[in-house]
Parts: C-alpha cells; sequence; structure tokens
C-alpha cells in the first residue's frame, strides 16, 4: 500500500482547523451535508442505528437526524475536539472504524474518505460494519476539484525553480469510487457528481479556507521547503491571469461524488440470469429483427 497521506499531519490540520472554527469555510460541508440529507429522505426506510464517519462541524449527522430516518445516531471523529456542547463522540484514526461487525444499519461519510491511503480497505470496513440490507451514503471530493490552484502551484514552481513537488491531492473519479463499493462487496452501487464553483476576490482567500477545512497540504511525498512570499504573489497572478472573471474574481472548482451503496440482503432485487427474458428485445422496440450473415 503506498503512503499517500501523512495521517499524524492530517489530524494535526483537522484539530487545528476545528479550533479555529471558522463556519464561513464550512460552506462545502454544508452542501455535501444537504445532498446526503436529501437523498436519505427518499428512502423508504427507518435505520435504528446510524454513524457519521468524521464530519468535522456534525452538520451532516444533524441534517440526516432531522429526516426522522435515524433512530440513533453516533458521530465518529479523529478527536473529541469535534463534539459539540454536550454532545460526545467516538475518537478514531480516519482509516480505522470502531465498529463491531454487522452493528449498525447507516453510515455517512461526508468529506472524509479522499484522504485515506487504505481506501479499499475502509470501504470492506464499512461494509462488515453494516447490517445486512445497510446503507452507505458518501460525499467524496472527487476529479477536478482545485484544477486552478493545481495548475498555477505547479506553473509557479516550474517558472521560479525549474522542478515541482505535489502541492494538490490527488482526487478520484466517478470510476474509481463506483469500483470501490463494487470490490467491497456492496450492492445496487449508485454513483453520481456534482460540480460547484466558489468565486474569491484573489489566491489568499482560497488558502485561507482550504487551511480552515484543514486540508493544508497533507502530501507525504510534499517538499519540506518553506514557499516564499514571492512565490504565492506570482502564482496569485497567474491564478488572476488564467481563471478570472471579467470583474477580476477568480474561480476554485470543486467536484463532489455522491456514492451510496447496499450491503447484500435476500430482498434485494436481483438482476434476471441470461436468457431468462420473457419478451424479444425486438418487440419491446417495435422494431423488425434482422438476423446476422454468417
Amino acid at each position: 500500500m503506498d503512503i499517500v497521506f501523512d495521517q499524524p499531519l492530517l489530524a494535526a490540520n483537522r484539530r487545528r482547523a476545528a479550533i479555529g472554527g471558522d463556519p464561513k469555510a464550512a460552506f462545502l460541508l454544508d452542501i455535501a451535508a444537504e445532498e446526503l440529507a436529501e437523498r436519505l429522505t427518499v428512502v423508504e426506510r427507518h435505520f435504528d442505528e446510524g454513524v457519521e464517519l468524521h464530519g468535522g462541524t456534525g452538520v451532516a449527522a444533524r441534517l440526516a437526524f432531522q429526516t426522522g430516518r435515524i433512530g440513533h445516531l453516533t458521530r465518529v471523529e479523529t478527536d473529541a475536539l469535534f463534539a459539540a456542547p454536550g454532545d460526545a463522540v467516538v475518537e478514531a484514526p480516519l482509516e480505522t472504524l470502531p465498529l463491531a461487525e454487522a452493528s449498525v444499519s447507516l453510515v455517512l461519510s461526508p468529506l472524509s474518505l479522499h484522504v485515506t491511503n487504505d481506501t479499499p480497505g475502509v470501504f470492506v470496513q464499512i461494509r462488515r460494519a453494516l447490517k445486512p440490507d445497510g446503507l452507505f451514503l458518501a460525499a467524496i471530493p472527487g476529479s477536478g476539484t482545485l484544477r486552478e490552484l493545481r495548475d498555477v502551484l505547479l506553473s509557479t514552481e516550474i517558472e521560479m525553480t525549474g522542478g515541482a513537488s505535489p502541492r494538490v491531492i490527488p482526487f478520484p473519479d466517478v470510476r474509481d469510487v463506483g469500483n470501490l463499493l463494487q470490490r467491497a462487496g456492496f450492492a445496487l452501487p449508485v454513483v453520481d457528481a456534482e460540480t460547484y464553483t466558489v468565486r474569491y476576490d484573489s489566491l489568499f482567500p482560497l488558502m485561507r479556507d482550504l487551511r480552515a477545512m484543514g486540508m493544508a497540504n497533507p502530501l507525504s511525498a510534499r517538499s519540506r521547503k518553506p514557499l516564499t512570499r514571492s512565490f504565492f504573489l506570482r502564482a496569485a497572478e497567474l491564478y488572476a491571469e488564467r481563471y478570472s472573471d471579467p470583474d477580476g474574481r477568480i474561480r476554485a472548482t470543486f467536484s463532489i461524488i455522491y456514492a451510496s451503496g447496499w450491503t447484500p440482503h435476500e430482498s434485494q432485487q436481483k438482476p434476471l440470469k441470461p436468457g431468462s427474458a420473457k419478451v424479444r428485445l425486438s418487440d419491446a422496440l417495435k422494431v423488425k429483427e434482422h438476423p446476422l450473415k454468417s
């Protein structure tokens, strides 16, 4: 397994963000939480025991619980700092689920699975923790996220030093997430993506938001050499040249992949076996059937 993310640094970044407590920087988490709750409302089921995995502010847990679909909901976090006043969280690392096998009926994962090293293993842990016919709902930052920032940081470093090191983390695409669901053994997988464009006055408020999200560069292969002010000033110039609107504000792209899967159960709809169809495809489409020439 490749160690892409520095997990102790990630935990420290998230802890620092929790202490800072900038509510405006949680806009992406708010969007994901609302979407997950909306998707939960259309599921005609009641889940007796649910879990939110590393949801930061806990907004996904709150909105999901307000749907009335969940009997009891537990939050799992990397640090007790994420607990709201009078609330409690179960502490665990990002890649370790403190859940017994077949112990919960719903798992929510809002914006944390993109920074796990053994992502397939985490998906398997989630599937094992779910009861038969249990539901997994996730929001995962996807391919295309921060593409503008990746471009200008790479260009700036090449221009100023002649080389480059990774500055923006890699993000999965829809196909990657679908494959992970299938590999982990989930049934009825559904994966789609939404893209959001956020505008900033310049590069600097974007960077502040990323730090406030706990997303300062957590890559294990990152350069340890501090970047200079001149580097960021040049990166801001390039960003404005390449990705600004007529009013001078810059654009930042965020893509969120929404994924769902069920643990297998005999009550779930099964695909028909090959050759079991009762109606010819040509009849269903109302077209004439033409035999292939040998």
